[in-house]
Order: C-alpha cells, then sequence, then structure tokens
C-alpha cells in the first residue's frame, strides 16, 4: 500500500491557492502563488515573472491558441528549466507564459497538465490535495 502526501490549500470563497517554485536560466527563483484551475489545460505563469528569471517568453516560437475571458488569444509557451510544485520537482516543465488580468491573490495557474502528472486527487472540504509520492 504506497502513501500519499497531503498538501494544504488556501481558500478564498471558491477559489483554491498554493505555492510553487520557479527557477529560470540564471539559476534565480521565485516562489508563485498559483491558482489550482482543472478548467485549464495547461499550466500558466506570469511571463513578468518568467522574464525576470531569465527566461525570455517574447523569444519563443512556439505559441498555442487558448481561449480567455476575451476570447482566442496566441500566447507563448516554454520550457522552464526548473519548476517544484505539491512536492514534485519537474525539470524543463513546458507552461504558458501570460500575464493574467490584475488579480493580487496569484500570478498563475496551475493546470490539469500538472496535476494529473501527479496523480492530484482534489478534496474540496477539507482545502488539500492528494498526491502520490514520486
Amino acid at each position: 500500500m504506497s502513501s500519499k502526501s497531503i498538501y494544504r490549500l488556501q481558500r478564498y470563497g471558491t477559489l483554491f491557492i498554493l505555492r510553487a517554485v520557479v527557477m529560470g536560466e540564471t539559476e534565480d527563483s521565485r516562489v508563485l502563488r498559483l491558482l489550482v484551475d482543472t478548467g485549464s489545460s495547461f499550466t500558466v505563469l506570469s511571463a513578468t515573472i518568467l522574464r525576470e528569471i531569465g527566461c525570455q517568453a517574447d523569444l519563443s516560437t512556439r505559441k498555442i491558441s487558448i481561449m480567455a475571458a476575451g476570447g482566442m488569444i496566441q500566447a507563448p509557451t516554454l520550457q522552464v528549466p526548473s519548476f517544484h510544485c505539491l512536492g514534485q520537482q519537474v525539470e524543463n516543465f513546458r507552461a504558458i507564459a501570460l500575464d493574467l488580468p490584475f488579480n493580487p491573490l496569484v500570478n498563475g495557474l496551475l493546470g490539469v497538465d500538472f496535476l494529473d502528472r501527479c496523480g492530484a486527487v482534489i478534496d474540496i472540504k477539507k482545502s488539500e490535495i492528494r498526491v502520490q509520492p514520486e
């Protein structure tokens, strides 16, 4: 029988937020506050923060069409040298680089791409996520 790791979420009404760490090309890192978003297929990280740590989203030649509040947009994707969240550290993690509309609580979205990768189970009543350890 395998054990699962449990991570508490910060709850703001119906929103659930957690912390993650991203490390860039310069090995500079930032702590992020990400909204857990099961409606987002991909993880979205602040383009501004990615630039600050040496990831040049504006130089990315790979773009993806996503549905945003204002309609379809093209957003750059890039590989982040190191992404750490829910006890998982992923090297060269592909994420969308996009500054979300002003929201003082978060600077990105944790999407289904990452949640599925770590076998996350969200318990809304307990405000927690359970994952299988690596």
